[in-house]
């Protein structure tokens, strides 16, 4: 995702700016946004030369030729799902909008071929113990049950490195040597795997702090039980863009109530709602975190990721929200196992 700063116009700009603009552009195109930052339209050297074959001349606005309904993307939508929309119709510079449809950059398509390797760390969390999917977990840890063709945890590891995240460090505990065994030091798997061995439970922000290893960089931290598809440049791209201290993947989650439901006032009903829908935002269980944030787990104990968000948020720090509208499934139940199955050659 590159920026838009030194590629915006308005409607009122000219045609001699907006030329300006585009030569100067690493990208060869200017976004056209209102006031408030709300996408009117792109404009290409195309569009100019256009304008100049038709009559127009560089002190004319570029209101006439701007191009009012381009192709966009969405922060949250994967590298396969911007590929898709650009290439059928050979367009290479997508505007991104967020989810107040404000323009928030500009997706390089051609970025996108790259294999741009990226150097954060990815720590995924794959020591519980999976009571709620017995039997199937008496053998076999859960990030290791077959989802499709391989191990939830391969799908997982798999995602990243479609985004150029290849060193990984695994948290291990029940039946450890299950998953040892099969992806030993990533090397067959084109990855970097380290591991840290929990002696007990310490939860998903508490293992952290078994790791040695000095980070520099923003750090990836996931549970081993999510079958997703998020775009993970994007994610990180909004932890760094907002100066970020910790960001959490968020999910809606919705559910309705199967009555109606009262609304009153010292006794007196005033409404009557019919089995109403309620929505939340949920924890998704994915994170990344700045590195002097690991200052706040204690040592040798249990903790957990929310506790460390709340540890934050007491320390007058601001974590973020970052809502996933991608696919997103969190493996726990045998009925979420089996949604799994039938989801994932669709998907993956």
């Amino acid at each position: 995702m590159q920026t838009i700063e030194h590629i915006k116009l308005t409607v009122s700009s000219t045609i001699k700016e907006a030329m300006q603009v585009i030569d100067t552009g690493a990208m060869k195109i200017a976004v056209v946004l209102d006031p408030h930052d709300h996408l009117i339209g792109i404009l290409t050297d195309g569009d100019i030369r256009r304008g100049f074959l038709a009559g127009m001349n560089l002190n004319e606005k570029i209101e006439s030729i701007v191009q009012k309904s381009p192709i966009v993307c969405h922060v949250g939508e994967t590298k396969d799902e911007i590929l898709q929309k650009s290439l059928g119709k050979r367009i290479y510079h997508l505007p991104i909008l967020d989810s107040n449809e404000k323009v928030v950059g500009i997706e390089d398509v051609e970025e996108l071929f790259k294999p741009h390797k990226k150097s954060n760390k990815v720590v995924l969390m794959a020591g519980g113990l999976g009571t709620r999917l017995h039997p199937l977990t008496q053998q076999t840890p859960k990030p290791m049950l077959r989802v499709g063709d391989q191990p939830i945890l391969e799908t997982i590891i798999n995602n990243f490195k479609h985004y150029g995240f290849f060193d990984f460090i695994i948290s291990v505990n029940y039946k450890a040597d299950v998953l040892k065994n099969y992806f030993g030091d990533g090397s067959k798997f084109g990855v970097s795997i380290e591991y840290i061995n929990e002696t007990m439970r310490m939860g998903t922000a508490g293992a952290l702090s078994l790791i040695e290893e000095k980070f520099t960089e923003p750090i990836f931290v996931m549970n081993g039980d999510l079958l997703t598809n998020i775009n993970f440049d994007h994610l990180l791209n909004f932890h760094l863009s907002n100066n970020a201290m910790a960001t959490m993947a968020v999910r809606e989650h919705e559910f309705q109530i199967p009555y109606g439901v009262i609304h009153q006032t010292n006794q007196k009903i005033i409404s009557i709602e019919e089995k109403p829908i309620q929505r939340f935002f949920i924890n998704a269980g994915i994170y990344l975190l700045n590195p002097n944030v690991l200052a706040y787990i204690p040592k040798e104990t249990f903790f957990d990721m929310p506790s460390l968000f709340e540890t934050l948020i007491q320390n007058n720090y601001e974590p973020l929200s970052f809502p996933i509208r991608e696919y997103w499934l969190d493996i726990g139940r045998m009925d979420e196992f089996e949604k799994a199955q039938n989801d994932y050659y669709d998907l993956f």
